[in-house]
């Protein structure tokens, strides 16, 4: 199951795990342009929930999650009201948290599972005029080591993929809002000279949901071109 998979880095790494053999399903606010996808918010336990009934119904158990869905917001931080943080921190880390808690059962009861949650290379260093975006994918990082130490014992892995300058719909809005200053500066600053694609995202996705990994988790895995090491 991956969320947010009807657009950028959530379609990339559904796509990309379909390719390797996966059943996938997606759930996304927006419907999928393949098959097998739900529309519901992340943010919304019963929704979470009704999706999941008609998941298992359609394709079994969950046995991998990618958590992708994402909300990103930049506004000086004496300027954020308490519902726009409180929108941000929904989707970016109480939506994990509903997924995760969601599929686990399922997981448990087979003796295997991989979850996967995107988190932000702006973890590492900050942004500003982000600061609720920065915490919430901060915290994502924290509950995925957290669960990874929990859960390790029942054959399940827990990672998070933070990603670089990615070229998505979301940066490219962003981009488009004057958001990002010159976009040719960051490229020049990262050390491989280009902007990363959400098939980078998906392959690290894709390794860390396979049987090769099953001795790596509690690890956050940086694809960021060298821009944080």
């Amino acid at each position: 199951m991956v969320t947010g998979g009807s657009s950028g880095i959530g379609r990339a790494v559904a796509e990309r795990l379909r390719a390797d053999g996966h059943r996938v399903a997606t759930i996304d606010l927006a419907p999928s342009p393949n098959g097998h996808g739900h529309i519901a918010d992340v943010t919304r336990r019963e929704q979470i929930d009704a999706a999941l009934e008609a998941i298992r119904a359609e394709l079994g158990p969950v046995g991998i999650l990618v958590n992708a869905a994402g909300l990103d917001g930049f506004t000086a931080f004496a300027d954020i009201t308490f519902d726009a943080w409180r929108r941000v921190v929904d989707v970016n880390l109480n939506g994990v948290f509903h997924t995760a808690q969601a599929v686990l059962p399922d997981m448990v009861a087979a003796g295997w599972g991989r979850i996967v949650n995107i988190s932000s290379s702006s973890t590492h260093s900050g942004v500003p005029y982000m600061s609720h975006y920065v915490a919430a994918k901060s915290a994502v990082n924290g509950l995925t080591k957290s669960l990874a130490l929990e859960y390790g014992p029942f054959g399940i892995t827990v990672n998070a993929v933070p990603p670089g300058f990615i070229d998505t719909p979301m940066l490219r809005s962003a981009e488009g809002r004057g958001l990002l200053g010159d976009i040719n500066d960051t490229i020049e600053a990262t050390p491989v000279r280009r902007m990363g694609r959400p098939e980078d995202i998906a392959a690290a996705c894709a390794f860390l949901a396979s049987e090769e990994a099953g001795y790596i988790t509690g690890q956050i895995l940086g694809v960021n071109g060298g821009r944080n090491t």
